[in-house]
């Protein structure tokens, strides 16, 4: 059994007992969240697909913690012209566990 879900924007396909990595969520850890906007569940073939959600269904979750992403390196330069520049980003995200599909 899968559902695909959005969580924080963007759309990710998830089963029960998956851990997965999204942006960070404002949650503590060890919280039970919920998610409802559910595209899609499949249960050993039988495919319910919401039109753009389904109503009523579910994917609950529990937030494991909070985590930084590698750092990404920005830099830019325009040549002959002595223009430099550069600059470092790092996300953040959570990772959660999924504990149940309900639909």
């Amino acid at each position: 059994m899968f559902a695909v879900v959005t969580i924080a924007g963007q759309q990710f396909k998830v089963e029960k007992g998956q851990e997965i990595f999204v942006h960070r969520l404002d949650a503590e850890e060890g919280d039970k969240t919920t998610f409802d906007q559910v595209h899609l569940i499949d249960h050993d073939g039988s495919v319910t697909l919401g039109k753009p959600t389904i109503s009523g269904a579910k994917v609950s979750a529990t937030v494991l913690g909070h985590e930084r992403g590698d750092k990404v390196i920005v830099f830019k330069k325009k040549r002959r012209k002595g223009y430099k520049k550069k600059n470092g980003h790092r996300q953040s995200f959570t990772k959660i566990e999924i504990t149940g599909i309900a639909g």
